[in-house]
């Protein structure tokens, strides 16, 4: 194989998905690859064999007859899986350490927030309460994690070996040395019926749109330490029902949350979690991902895969993720 261009096509708002700070990495590690933020109106689309993206524009990925493989540099596939027009190629999802131990912090911080909590200590600080309540421990707490992937299953050994009890959910069934695993929707109830803090780090597809609701809040442990349950979602904002969460914030079928994602962003601001008392919000950050990994991360795959290697992380296109 020849080295082909790898094109650049990135839509995103903060600073770190800066289209000029990813070509600048991209080109510090590519080599003499040809690296080419698009649009660019000089490309010829022949020259272009590889695409690194976030959230290209349906149809544009199309554009390039000699495309081998597309990089997406995100961990969330979906807004790739909704062009019905995407090239037939092989799709990557990114998979480093430094992302998973990003999500890993995250899920970490937070469930100590809520087992410790801190809401309730936050308020005594602003009304000057010195009243201290009885602090549980870990092994009091059971925490259910909804997805197993590598996200998953790090963040569930992590809390594992902080001393909280931890069980998981995934669509096909998986085994992670000491914990209890729970597979398909025949496992789903007896799952969370276990779940007194609700992690959710699911794939965004058709069968988990919305999956975040009433129903599944009402089935969560009723007779924890934390005296209602709490939700953590990390993964994307289409799991999540929102109306069913604040609506179950509102009368104790959830004691509190911690949203990173939301079916809007940035999240409006006449949106009702921004102030709401028992809702933890950050601004989908628990993994931002860091460009210098991510663009190593592809590089090294493309030399891999021109050398006759195999590509690794491939998104399954049938499952969506």
């Amino acid at each position: 194989m020849g080295k082909g261009a790898l094109a650049l096509l990135i839509n995103g708002g903060s600073e770190n998905w800066s289209s000029e700070r990813w070509k600048a990495r991209f080109e510090a590690v590519c080599g003499d690859r040809r690296v080419v933020l698009l649009p660019d109106a000089g490309l010829d689309p022949a020259e272009v064999h590889y695409a690194a993206v976030w959230k290209p524009v349906p149809g544009d990925l199309g554009a390039f007859p000699n495309l081998r493989a597309i990089f997406n540099l995100g961990a969330g596939v979906d807004a790739l899986m909704a062009d019905n027009s995407l090239p037939d190629v092989p799709l990557v999802r990114v998979a480093v350490p430094d992302l998973t131990n990003r999500m890993t912090e995250y899920v970490v911080l937070h469930v100590l927030m809520h087992h410790r909590q801190e809401l309730y200590l936050r308020e005594s600080q602003r009304v000057k309460r010195w009243a201290p309540d009885y602090q549980w421990a870990a092994s009091a707490i059971t925490v259910g994690v909804m997805g197993l992937g590598t996200l998953g299953a790090a963040s569930a050994q992590a809390l594992r070996a902080l001393g909280f009890r931890v069980v998981g959910w995934s669509r096909s069934e998986k085994r992670i040395d000491g914990i209890a695993c729970y597979h398909s929707a025949d496992g789903l109830d007896a799952f969370l019926r276990a779940t007194d803090i609700l992690v959710c780090l699911l794939p965004l597809t058709p069968d988990t749109n919305g999956i975040l609701n009433r129903d599944v809040f009402t089935k969560l442990n009723r007779n924890s330490p934390l005296g209602a349950p709490v939700l953590i979602n990390a993964g994307r904002g289409g799991l999540q029902n929102e109306a069913d969460i604040l609506a179950c914030l509102d009368d104790g079928t959830l004691g509190a949350a911690s949203l990173d994602v939301f079916e809007t962003e940035p999240l409006p601001e006449a949106s009702p979690f921004w102030s709401h008392p028992k809702v933890v919000l950050t601004p989908h950050n628990a993994a931002d991902t860091d460009a210098d990994e991510i663009s190593k991360y592809v590089a090294q795959q493309i030399a891999r895969f021109e050398a006759g290697g195999a590509l690794e992380n491939l998104v399954d296109r049938k499952r969506g993720y």
